[in-house]
């Protein structure tokens, strides 16, 4: 933490420079600092921050039941790990459209470079799970309109997430995605759509950056980058794919101490302490703190 170097604006003027090369960017999923960070020693561009992961981290349902502080506080501890632009998910607003103002305010003070609002009702479902159901459009663009307004580093992203595809077709989808656009978001993401044509459409209908969601066990196929950069994508995030890599170690961990008895047949499976150090900057640490106290006290004077 004390050895990034970026300013929370640079990162937001870093992460509009991503959505305007071009590019196809990869946003891996953080669930904690940690992830963060390798995200960063890896070489990817940015971190993504989504409601899935961070609410089952926290042990519940991806249902909206979540508040605006765990998943701020979240999210902040998360970007100030890295130099890298994080944004995050804040599922419908938290509310009314001024919650959602609220949301922005607050998101920007504490570090992550954009959001996505999506367009459900309360209580949401996961994007890629039946029986979903979306707000009227107006009420949307209020959410939108609100986000947008309530910015003050113009480099907030603020991307609107469409559920629509699923419940009104894809052509609805579309409209309902371009007066999000006319409503102030910066960037669209079209959630769960069925194939490649359907991604396709989207990016012929559109002039902002779009952002693909490959997450596992979806609706949607998991495309390559390839793919996506031959679709014109700008973002693509995997957002649960590292928590679901950790749960699964943890799992077959656990039963292998209860099945055996000791740790000793997976010590391969594991991140090696000397690893952890390097990720955590010990020795860093160590010299910053002794570039502090490099002071001899020497004997207490006597009277």
């Amino acid at each position: 933490m004390l050895f990034t170097k970026k300013t929370h604006a640079e990162k937001r003027q870093a992460f509009r420079d991503l959505l305007d090369d071009g590019k196809l960017h990869q946003f891996p999923g953080a669930f904690s600092p940690f992830v963060a960070q390798m995200i960063e020693r890896k070489g990817y561009p940015g971190v993504y921050i989504g409601g899935a992961m961070l609410t089952a981290d926290l042990c519940l349902p991806d249902i909206g039941i979540a508040t605006l502080s765990e998943f701020a506080d979240r999210g902040e501890q998360i970007a100030r790990a890295t130099d890298l632009p994080a944004f995050i998910d804040i599922d419908t607003g938290f509310g009314e459209p001024m919650s959602a103002a609220r949301a922005v305010r607050m998101l920007e003070e504490k570090g992550l470079a954009g959001c996505h609002i999506e367009d459900q009702v309360m209580p949401k479902r996961c994007g890629h799970l039946d029986g979903k159901e979306t707000v009227e459009t107006e009420i949307m663009i209020q959410r939108v309109r609100a986000a947008a307004d309530a910015k003050r580093d113009p480099n907030f992203t603020v991307i609107a997430r469409s559920d629509a595809r699923a419940i009104e077709g894809l052509d609805k989808a579309i409209d309902r995605m371009k007066a999000y656009v006319d409503a102030g978001a910066d960037m669209i993401f079209p959630e769960a759509m069925k194939d490649e044509k359907e991604f396709e459409a989207v990016r012929a209908a559109l002039d902002v950056p779009i952002l693909a969601n490959m997450t596992e066990f979806g609706k949607s196929r998991l495309l390559t980058k390839q793919e996506l950069t031959d679709l014109g994508f700008n973002v693509v995030i995997y957002p649960v794919t590292t928590f679901r890599l950790a749960m699964g170690e943890v799992e077959r961990g656990l039963d292998h101490i209860l099945e055996h008895g000791d740790q000793n047949g997976i010590l391969d499976k594991m991140q090696h302490r000397k690893t952890l150090y390097d990720y955590l900057r010990y020795e860093d640490y160590s010299k910053f703190d002794q570039s502090i106290f490099n002071f001899d006290v020497g004997d207490t004077p006597t009277k």
